[in-house]
């Protein structure tokens, strides 16, 4: 008791103080980009989500009302509505539904998580934030590598997530539909249907897109710590305006001098495709090295795609590619830019 009471009438510079240790800052700017950016990284896919599940439900109801309509003419006698002899094809709707659920939400993902790149360092400067956050002991480091987490990780795992869910209100919506129409095997929606292996291969491809995104995002996030204004125009415009050039340089050399072989579209792929396009979840399938199988899925018809979209061969074969571990090592490269940008880089 006696030395609690000593502790107690210490001078506070003679008190014990908490050590922050960098996992604890990393968390607390973990948290930081979240609560700054819920809005895109919740709000946006759920509204997304929101959005497709109503449209759905709109499609069941008129779709139904239609059926009805015809059936009571009597001119709905083609239809055949019998699941039992086609329970592979009544799997198939489920696992659409779970895959069209998340490409809803991955379509807001992508605008979101590119424009929070774009302006992630940028905005700091823009509003002066920036000099708050040095004036606290936060290394750039700490606080670029946050930024790129949200980016490659945790916003694609939350937008995963909320996607699945959608996708399971659309496949029990399409359940429901085909029950209230009488359809006979309705259940073999359900039963028929792969949904762990769609979650397993969402999780799969979460590694993968943090790897393959790494250029885009790294680019932006290097635009955002460079350009003192409009950081639009450096991402984007020039890099569109170089392929545009590229363009108009093979077009010039295809008259003068055809057989020079200026590879225009490999130029052309590795500034506007993986420099502004990696950032799409899945846009690894267009890959020269893995597109010849994606080509053959779309060939075969939707069967084929619903199979791909469930088969893990894409992903593990993604991981072997030059192009994925290339591009990894120069977004690696252009968020270290980044964070050296962002130590000297901090007027408005």
């Amino acid at each position: 008791m006696n030395a609690t009471h000593d502790d107690l009438q210490a001078p506070p510079a003679a008190r014990p103080m908490t050590t922050i240790t960098p996992l604890q800052t990393f968390k607390m700017l973990l948290r930081r980009e979240y609560w700054e950016h819920r809005g895109g990284f919740v709000w946006g896919p759920l509204i997304a989500g929101a959005i497709a599940i109503v449209l759905a439900l709109i499609t069941a109801i008129g779709l139904s009302a239609a059926f009805h309509y015809y059936l009571g003419k009597g001119d709905a006698h083609g239809v055949n509505l019998d699941f039992s002899s086609k329970a592979e094809s009544a799997g198939q709707i489920g696992d659409l539904a779970l895959s069209g659920g998340l490409a809803m939400v991955f379509m807001v993902f992508v605008f979101v998580v590119f424009f929070y790149a774009l302006g992630s360092i940028y905005d700091e400067r823009k509003d002066r934030s920036i000099l708050f956050w040095k004036s606290l002991p936060v290394s750039d480091t700490q606080a670029v590598l946050s930024k790129l987490l949200w980016a490659l990780v945790l916003a694609p795992a939350l937008a995963a997530a909320i996607g699945l869910l959608v996708g399971l209100v659309l496949w029990i919506l399409a359940w429901l539909t085909a029950v209230a129409n009488g359809v006979d095997g309705a259940s073999a929606i359900f039963v028929q249907a792969h949904p762990l292996k769609v979650v397993a291969q969402v999780l799969l491809s979460l590694p993968v897109y943090a790897l393959w995104a790494l250029p885009t995002v790294g680019w932006l996030m290097l635009c955002s710590a460079w350009a003192r204004s409009v950081p639009f125009i450096w991402a984007v415009v020039i890099p569109l305006l170089a392929c545009v050039f590229i363009g108009l340089v093979n077009v010039f050399l295809a008259i003068i001098a055809p057989d020079t072989g200026f590879p225009a579209l490999r130029l052309a792929y590795i500034i506007g495709y993986r420099g502004l396009l990696s950032v799409v979840p899945g846009s690894w399938m267009l890959s020269p090295q893995i597109a010849n199988d994606a080509q053959r899925a779309a060939v075969d018809g939707p069967q084929a795609l619903t199979q791909s979209s469930i088969d893990f061969t894409t992903n593990l074969h993604a991981l072997t590619t030059i192009d994925l571990w290339v591009g990894a090592v120069i977004g690696a490269a252009m968020v270290y830019g980044a964070i050296r940008l962002r130590r000297w880089r901090d007027e408005g």
